[in-house]
């Protein structure tokens, strides 16, 4: 393999947004490379049962990841096991520089790196992701029909998964540091009017408690933040809604961003602030954040691409 390669386009990133646009980008005859990224497949390889894609009752979300990529290898996108760590969109060809030494120029780039839920570092939280520990109420929220569930937060990401969860828990109970939400205004009356929600102020998570074999939480230990002191709540699902972070750190200073640093683009379009240059999924896309959305703005950035290239020639 040569040390630099050239393609038409080169799509950065590997969730539905990125293998959607190797789809239709090669359907285009655009021929595309598709670098993975350090996580293939996305968020949704994290996931377990998913239930809202179209076509699908249930399936795993490693499992369809997996379908994704097979995919978009079988209409021509040649997908590479490499990761970015530089690039440079001051002149076209853009080039970008891959940890494994390749280095990769593009006539247009589809970024779809995605996003990453915010966490809180605590080994028992990671111990039992996609086990009752979640940051996604929308995709996960079905699966506590009945139960009671903790939800850590104050803002409005927070607020809107426990009202969100009240569609299926019996209880949710918000864990926040504070005594005050940062959510809307509009957002925190409505929930504290909802009777399912009840607020612990003063507390932050501990540790997620749990059983062994079948791996499932079974309450939380919540730290009092002003005293110390330590209690336990019971609970069957616990969701970490502290926001998301647009995994940016390539075009930070690039590219325009909004809304925290989400990626902007031109209405109705996956344009970027830089002509040649798209994106795609969770990193411009700070409101619905689904696999479906993303899978739709990854066709749109291949259309774009096909159109912008076209339009040179």
């Amino acid at each position: 393999m040569s040390d630099t390669r050239h393609t038409r386009l080169l799509i950065i990133g590997s969730g539905p947004a990125g293998y959607t646009a190797g789809i239709y980008g090669s359907r285009a005859m655009l021929e595309p490379i598709l670098v993975q990224g350090i996580e293939p497949g996305g968020q949704l390889t994290t996931t377990t049962e998913v239930e809202n894609w179209p076509g699908d009752t249930e399936v795993q979300g490693p499992d369809l990841m997996i379908r994704m990529e097979a995919h978009a290898k079988a209409m021509g996108t040649e997908i590479i096991g490499d990761i970015i760590t530089d690039l440079d969109l001051s002149k076209r060809p853009f080039t970008a520089q891959g940890d494994s030494g390749i280095t990769y120029t593009a006539d247009a780039i589809i970024l779809a790196t995605g996003a990453r839920a915010r966490w809180l570092g605590l080994e028992s939280e990671e111990k039992f992701k996609g086990f009752g520990v979640s940051a996604c109420a929308t995709c996960d929220g079905f699966f506590y029909r009945g139960q009671e569930i903790v939800v850590i937060g104050g803002g409005n990401t927070a607020v809107e998964e426990a009202l969100f969860l009240t569609n299926f828990a019996s209880k949710v109970t918000l864990i926040h540091r504070r005594d005050e939400l940062r959510s809307e205004k509009i957002l925190a009356d409505r929930l504290m009017r909802n009777p399912k929600i009840e607020p612990l102020w003063f507390h932050e998570l501990h540790e997620v408690l749990g059983d062994e074999n079948p791996r499932g939480v079974t309450g939380v230990k919540v730290k009092h933040t002003k005293t110390g002191e330590i209690s336990e709540i019971p609970c069957k699902g616990v969701f970490v809604a502290i926001g998301h972070a647009p995994a940016n750190e390539l075009v930070i200073d690039t590219l325009e961003t909004h809304m925290g640093g989400y990626v902007k683009t031109k209405p109705d379009s996956t344009a970027t602030s830089v002509p040649g240059v798209f994106a795609a999924g969770d990193l411009t896309d700070h409101q619905y954040r689904q696999a479906v959305t993303s899978a739709g703005m990854g066709c749109m950035a291949a259309l774009e691409v096909e159109r912008f290239l076209a339009g040179e020639e």
